[in-house]
């Protein structure tokens, strides 16, 4: 199993206090790894969340911890998601770092429909090494970076 490199402290304090979300926020957390992201958005604001973790083992531990998780990769989770009606104000994503699917994810087919409406929010974090260029239906709005972890805010594109 790859190592995972859970969020820091700084960047997952740093991350609600720009979000300040609204109680209640419906939220996906992508690549969630130990699902800490997710955990928070749900202590901390009664966020209802989505994990998507591949690795079985990951998953089965965020199931244990009391979350709904789909053990599918990230594709086949926002197809899924879609067939399913799922919609989010929230979308998190922390791909391994330097492994090209930050600027893959920003392609997926039928991201944008996750979206409740233009007012949602796309959340990735990436290596301050990985330089974003492409964000397909996106727009970045905002960048902020704690060491070498960048975290870019993306919006649909109108």
């Amino acid at each position: 199993m790859k190592d995972v490199r859970p969020t820091s402290g700084l960047v997952l304090s740093a991350l609600f206090n720009i979000l300040n979300m609204a109680s209640g926020a419906k939220f996906l957390d992508l690549f969630a790894g130990t699902g800490r992201v997710g955990f928070e958005a749900m202590k901390k604001y009664s966020a209802e969340v989505i994990f998507v973790e591949n690795i079985r083992a990951r998953a089965e531990a965020i199931k244990k911890s009391g979350g709904f998780v789909l053990n599918l990769d990230v594709r086949r989770a926002v197809t899924w998601l879609n067939k399913h009606g799922h919609k989010f104000n929230y979308i998190f994503a922390d791909p391994p770092y330097n492994s090209g699917w930050c600027e893959i994810i920003t392609s997926f087919t039928g991201l944008n429909d996750l979206f409740f409406d233009d007012e949602a929010i796309f959340i990735i974090e990436h290596s301050a090494r990985e330089e974003l260029k492409n964000f397909g239906s996106f727009e970045l709005y905002s960048q902020r970076q704690y060491g070498e972890t960048i975290l870019s805010f993306l919006r649909r594109a109108n």
